[in-house]
């Protein structure tokens, strides 16, 4: 992973599905090249393939189950995402939430095969407490201002400085990233400033007219800081 690092989730976006989500996929690639930074794209499993096939970028499953090889319909095994070409996965994402138990489950599943776990959390606590499975990325995300445009970093900055201390505390080697209701390069500043190593995004750049324009302005704002 390359620091700051940008992840766009694409989520379920219908403007983010089968060869639009490479489309979306290459307008990130680009700024993280052009402005070398660290960028990655969480796609739809179906899109997985499809974007590791055509576009240089690393990708993430949105999500994968604690399966071994086997029986399991209908579970997302982690290594047939490793296989599609991913670098790791989101686990347990505000819209797809997990025990505790089962968490600590898949963080050590993607810990054996070698990909990377970007594991999110609501608030202070529930960071602290993911923490404590040695997951490669922390994410806090306010559930309440995912989707709002109301940025963490500006809302809510204590929750990003209070994460970073309580995850490092446990586990030093920890990345934290940051998101909900991030939209513009001033927020991913004001989120660098406060501790945060990048940020976890979505609606800002999916669902904008230009997903280009509107990476770049992100990443100029994780720039300013450097």
């Amino acid at each position: 992973m390359k620091f700051p690092l940008i992840i766009v989730n694409l989520k379920a976006y219908p403007q983010a599905l089968g060869k639009k989500s490479v489309k979306i996929a290459k307008a990130i690639a680009e700024v993280g090249e052009e402005k070398d930074i660290g960028v990655g794209v969480a796609p739809q499993y179906a899109d997985l393939y499809r974007i590791t096939s055509e576009v240089d970028i690393p990708v993430y499953a949105q999500n994968v189950d604690p399966l071994v090889p086997g029986r399991g319909t209908g579970s997302l095994l982690p290594e047939a995402a490793k296989e599609a070409g991913v670098i790791g996965s989101l686990v347990n994402h505000s819209e797809c939430q997990l025990e505790m138990e089962k968490i600590g489950r898949i963080v050590d599943r993607l810990d054996e095969i070698g990909l990377t776990s970007v594991v999110c959390a609501d608030d202070v606590d529930a960071a602290k407490e993911v923490a404590t499975f040695g997951p490669d990325v922390v994410a806090v995300e306010p559930p309440e201002l995912i989707g709002t445009g109301r940025s963490v970093s500006k809302v809510n900055p204590d929750v990003i400085e209070e994460t970073v201390e309580e995850v490092h505390e446990v586990d030093p080697d920890v990345h934290v990233l940051c998101g909900a209701g991030v939209s513009i390069g001033e927020d991913v500043k004001i989120a660098l400033e406060l501790g945060s190593e990048g940020i976890l995004i979505a609606s800002a750049v999916v669902k904008a007219d230009d997903p280009k324009k509107a990476m770049l302005n992100l990443a100029n704002g994780a720039l300013e800081t450097g």
